[in-house]
């Protein structure tokens, strides 16, 4: 059994421990109520570019564009020369810079390991966000795009406008064919998961579908919500210089809204898992500092209990030497 003092010293060790996963978790909480903020003050703009593109892609149902996987001019000539099973996929995996944040990477680097295990080096490159998973997926042997580098702490539009610059000029050149995001979604406070959806090539039926009645609100009826047939209801546009030259642009725009968001959420999941991760750990340094307290008064009081005896059996021995002289 330990000594008294070295039971003393491991509970010092412990609370000074414990200060530190209680600093952690309160900068935790404050970081995840500043993410969740920033992402619900720009949403707002994202969702009207969305309007704004179903808006145009409903009244010029024509309009073709790269970014929606239609080819475009001098490329119609070229159709179907390039061998579609040589398609190249990137993907950007949103990580964290530092660990402590309890399985949070882990979940990541699960998913990627299943998404490239039966993919040749040639078919994918990831693009990672996070020192912790560059380090991570470059030493575990995947194709990683040493180039491309970006910390994942305090995300902002500016870094999310260069990220989003880099891969449209990727695509648009023929670098990837898709494009697709891997990051951590928050279902609720208590629940998290890992996500992979396509950024590039759009799909229009994820803006309009008359279908599933998925159009423009201000196109459709007050009353039914269907596309009106009253006069007033169909609306003409005027859109200049022409209106592919207007959704490109809002496509840019989205697709750098959509990775701000994504910059974000992950974010706000990383410092959520990390608050748990040190909620956790301060609960069980609770439970060892309430364990060594009983150990060490147990240890304190055999120890009162020696020497007590000790001093009553050197009193003893006294008494009978003073009897017998």
């Amino acid at each position: 059994m330990p000594s008294a003092k070295e039971i003393k010293s491991s509970m010092r060790g412990i609370r000074d421990t414990m200060k530190i996963t209680k600093a952690m978790y309160m900068i935790s909480t404050i970081k995840m109520r500043k993410a969740k903020h920033q992402l619900e003050a720009t949403e707002p703009y994202f969702y009207g570019l969305q309007e704004a593109m179903s808006s145009i892609l409903y009244n010029f149902p024509s309009v073709k564009s790269r970014y929606f996987g239609e080819v475009v001019g001098e490329e119609e000539e070229s159709e179907g020369k390039k061998d579609s099973g040589s398609k190249k996929k990137g993907y950007i995996v949103l990580s964290s810079d530092r660990g402590l944040a309890g399985a949070y990477n882990q979940n990541v680097f699960k998913v990627v390991e299943n998404l490239v295990e039966h993919m040749d080096k040639d078919e994918y490159e990831l693009m990672v966000v996070g020192e912790l998973g560059l380090h991570t997926l470059t030493g575990r042997g995947y194709n990683v795009n040493q180039d491309f580098h970006y910390t994942a702490t305090e995300p902002s539009l500016e870094r999310a406008r260069i990220v989003a610059e880099n891969l449209i000029l990727d695509y648009y050149n023929g670098i990837y064919d898709e494009l697709h995001v891997i990051y951590t979604r928050m279902i609720n406070s208590m629940e998290t998961t890992v996500e992979i959806q396509q950024l590039l090539p759009l799909k229009k039926t994820d803006f309009i579908d008359m279908e599933n009645e998925k159009i423009p609100r201000h196109l459709r009826s007050a009353e039914s919500g269907k596309l009106g047939a009253n006069e007033g209801d169909a609306q003409e546009y005027l859109i200049e210089p022409s209106p592919q030259v207007v959704l490109e642009e809002i496509v840019r725009n989205y697709v750098t809204g959509y990775i701000y968001g994504t910059l974000v959420q992950a974010t706000a999941c990383e410092e959520n898992s990390r608050m748990t991760a040190m909620k956790s750990a301060t609960d069980n340094a609770k439970d060892m500092l309430n364990v060594l307290t009983v150990q060490y008064n147990r240890v304190r009081q055999a120890a009162i209990t020696q020497q007590i005896t000790e001093i009553s059996s050197g009193a003893r021995a006294l008494k009978k030497n003073k009897t017998k002289s």
